[in-house]
C-alpha cells in the first residue's frame, strides 16, 4: 500500500501533540499540591490583608491623637513654666519690697558709715558748723537708696521710704527717737558698689569732710537688721 504524503506530515502532528500532553501532564503532576491556593485560602487572605490595613489606619489615627495630646501638654508645661516664674518674681519682688520698707528682719552684708562731729571747733567759731545734722545723714542715706541698698538702719534704728529725720541741738530724732553722735548708718546691699558710690570724686564722702564732719567707711561681710515696725512697737 502507497504511504501519502499528507499521511505522514499528520502522523508527525499527531506524535507531537501526543508528546505535548504527556510532558504537561507528568509536570502538572510533580508539582506540590501545597503550591495551589484554594479559594478559601484566597479568601482568608484577603480577610487578613484587610485587618492588617485597618489596624494600620487606626494605628496612624492614634499616632495623630498622640502628637495633638503631646503638644498640648506642652503648651500646658510652658504657660505653668510661666507662671511660675511669674510667681516666683513677685515673690522676690514682695521680699525685696517688705525688705526695703523694714516690715520684716533682714542681714547680708553691706557697709557702715560713721558720722562724728569734729574733735576741734576753733575759738570764736559756731560750734553748729561742726557736728553732724540731719542733713548730713540724709545725704548718705540718699545715695545708699540711690545705689539700691536693700536695708538701711542708723544706730541700730530701722528705717523706711517713710522715715523722717529731724535736727533738734545736738540730737538728732529719728521717727520720734531720739540718737546721739555718733552716728552709725548701715546698709545692706552691694558692699562694693555702695563703698565706690560713697567714694566717687566730689561725692558724698568729700562733701561731708569739707563740712568738718569726720568719716569712716567700711565693708561688712555680714549685717543685721530687726523689721523696722519693732522699732515703733
Amino acid at each position: 500500500m502507497k504511504v501519502k504524503g499528507n499521511h505522514v506530515i499528520l502522523s508527525f502532528i499527531l506524535i507531537i501533540t501526543g508528546f505535548i500532553i504527556a510532558l504537561s501532564y507528568q509536570f502538572a503532576n510533580e508539582i506540590p499540591k501545597s503550591q495551589f491556593i484554594t479559594d478559601g485560602q484566597w479568601k482568608k487572605e484577603d480577610e487578613l490583608r484587610n485587618e492588617v490595613l485597618f489596624e494600620q489606619s487606626v494605628n496612624r489615627n492614634l499616632s495623630e491623637e498622640l502628637r495633638a495630646i503631646q503638644a498640648e501638654i506642652n503648651t500646658i508645661e510652658e504657660e505653668i513654666a510661666i507662671q511660675e516664674r511669674t510667681y516666683f518674681n513677685l515673690v522676690e519682688d514682695l521680699e525685696r519690697l517688705r525688705m526695703v520698707t523694714g516690715s520684716v528682719g533682714v542681714k547680708g552684708p553691706g557697709i557702715e558709715v560713721t558720722l562724728r562731729d569734729a574733735d576741734y571747733v576753733p575759738d570764736g567759731e559756731n560750734p553748729n558748723f561742726y557736728i553732724v545734722h540731719e542733713l548730713h545723714i540724709q545725704k548718705v542715706i540718699h545715695e545708699l537708696l540711690v545705689t539700691q541698698a536693700e536695708a538701711i538702719a542708723i544706730n541700730g534704728q530701722r528705717i523706711s521710704h517713710g522715715s523722717y529725720i529731724q535736727c533738734v541741738g545736738p540730737v538728732i530724732r529719728i521717727d520720734g527717737n531720739t540718737s546721739f553722735a555718733p552716728f552709725v548708718i548701715t546698709a545692706i546691699g552691694d558692699a562694693d558698689k555702695l563703698f565706690d558710690s560713697l567714694h566717687l570724686p566730689g561725692g558724698i564722702r568729700d562733701q561731708l569732710l569739707s563740712d568738718q564732719i569726720e568719716v569712716k567707711i567700711e565693708k561688712k561681710d555680714l549685717l543685721m537688721m530687726d523689721p523696722y515696725l519693732s522699732e515703733r512697737g
